[in-house]
């Protein structure tokens, strides 16, 4: 079964569907009466001419509940995606939930050494190495950010060494549409035309307004060009809680979801149908510390209403998981990074990033990435369910098991043995003596053990040599132009 295919029976519901209703139309208030800022002159003059009221000396946008609703109706409800070579990997919508890792991280973390550094360029092409290696990694992110680099450049230096050492689907970051157009001729090259890049997406941009209820040129502009190109983009907001946004948590989630809804009317009056992917990182301050925890309980109550928010509205979302404020993949890290994995995965949170995150979002681990591919293998597992039929109820087996008086030997046990049982390949499930006997390993250990069998060992399928060339002469002509 492949996770397309959810056969997961139980589910996570935080909201009851009177309370769905209550932040819906509470979205709905704050945009039809407070409005949001909007710097996109382009965007404005487009939301004017669709009806929306455009007050304060034109920064000023509301838009009516009609609108909205229209903008909700014409998104796309699936979104498939697909890989580098044009395969079929992921169908975003519904209850599906897939996994990746995150974008643009200053630090990570050596496990060998017990410190962390500064990231850079190596650091995305071994983040997306081992990426491409690991079967429950279905996206990549860069990981890092190149800091070698100048800023105009690095997010397009990034995607080109995302592009070249995996197959996988990108998820993107970029300064602005230049660097972002420069990406999609890059994306045109691999996938060997703007046709396909348009039929069969390989790319996901991200953008994000800035909480409270402001949208900036930059992120605004980058929504209209995917909405042009027919490109998938996320459009999440950040609003964190008793700073940027209401302390309380439905407060929280109304001003986020109202944010993200500001962005698809603009990107649906621009292209009606085009992919889109509602989203909120609902950060949450600690008063205590001064830092916004991933995994307090009020934001994983957030995060998880923001799912069903997205259900409700039948719009694909923008998620998180294998996330953890601690600052090594200890014991707090593997909690929850993977009780984050399994809550996302039940709710039915599509497009799941941060895999591998450390230190509030600011180091990533690779032995981290590696463990988690583990949990979100055993979690899969679960969500293939019980199947529940006249092999699998085995009542002859039961009678013939009985007589001979064990079941080992039965060949209904060999049938299924190999189908039915999920095997480690990380966590330990030796005795005593025999862990023991095998070096006393942690589970920390053991993923560096892993780790450095995948840097040694995995082969990416390469780019064709002319296209490689074609790439590295678009990114030489952006830098002649921009630098």
């Amino acid at each position: 079964m492949t996770p397309m295919e959810n056969g997961f029976k139980p589910e996570l519901h935080v909201l009851p569907l009177e309370d769905k209703e209550k932040i819906f139309n509470a979205a709905l208030q704050v945009l039809e009466n407070i409005g949001m800022q909007l710097f996109h002159d382009e965007a404005i003059a487009l939301m004017e001419r669709a009806g929306c009221n455009v007050v304060n000396e034109r920064q000023t946008v509301r838009i009516s509940r009609e609108q909205v609703l229209k903008a909700i109706a014409s998104a796309p409800e699936n979104i498939p995606v697909y890989n580098r070579e044009g395969e079929h990997v992921m169908d975003l919508g519904g209850r599906r939930a897939y996994f990746g890792t995150g974008s643009d991280l200053m630090y990570a973390f050596d496990a060998s050494k017990g410190e962390r550094h500064l990231t850079g360029l190596t650091d995305i092409e071994r983040a997306a190495q081992v990426c491409d290696a690991l079967p429950n990694i279905d996206f990549i992110m860069s990981f890092a950010h190149p800091q070698e680099l100048h800023p105009d450049v690095s997010y397009l230096e990034s995607f080109q060494c995302m592009a070249l050492n995996s197959v996988k689907p990108i998820v993107n970051t970029a300064k602005d549409r230049n660097d972002l157009s420069a990406m999609w001729e890059i994306s045109k090259i691999l996938r060997g035309s703007e046709t396909d890049c348009r039929n069969k997406p390989y790319t996901i941009q991200y953008a994000e307004p800035i909480s409270p209820l402001k949208h900036p040129h930059s992120s605004v502009d980058k929504l209209i060009f995917c909405a042009e190109k027919e490109m998938p983009v996320i459009y999440s907001p950040a609003p964190i809680a008793g700073s940027t946004a209401p302390m309380t948590i439905a407060g929280h989630v109304v001003q986020g979801l109202a944010e993200s809804l500001f962005g698809l009317v603009i990107h649906q009056l621009t292209n009606k149908g085009a992919p889109f992917l509602m989203g909120i990182g609902t950060a949450v301050l600690d008063m205590s510390t001064s830092q916004c925890s991933y995994n307090a309980p009020e934001y994983l109550m957030a995060y998880l209403a923001t799912v069903e928010m997205s259900h409700h509205l039948n719009l694909p979302n923008w998620g998180y998981a294998g996330t953890s404020d601690a600052q090594i993949p200890d014991g707090q890290a593997t909690f929850e990074a993977g009780l984050m994995s399994y809550m996302s995965l039940v709710t039915g949170s599509n497009l799941n990033h941060d895999v591998g995150y450390l230190d509030f979002g600011l180091t990533g681990s690779l032995e981290m990435v590696v463990i988690m591919d583990e949990v979100i293998s055993q979690i899969r597992r679960m969500q293939q369910g019980i199947p529940v039929n006249e092999e699998t109820l085995a009542i002859q087996v039961i009678e013939e098991g009985a007589q001979q008086g064990e079941f080992l030997s039965h060949p209904h046990t060999l049938k299924h043995l190999r189908t039915t049982q999920w095997r480690p390949q990380l966590m330990n499930r030796l005795g005593h003596e025999q862990w023991d006997l095998s070096g006393r390993k942690d589970l920390l250990s053991r993923a560096r053990e892993q780790l450095k069998k995948i840097i040694k060992n995995h082969q990416t399928r390469q780019v064709a040599g002319d296209k490689a060339l074609q790439i590295q002469a678009c990114v030489d002509r952006f830098r002649e132009k921009f630098l």
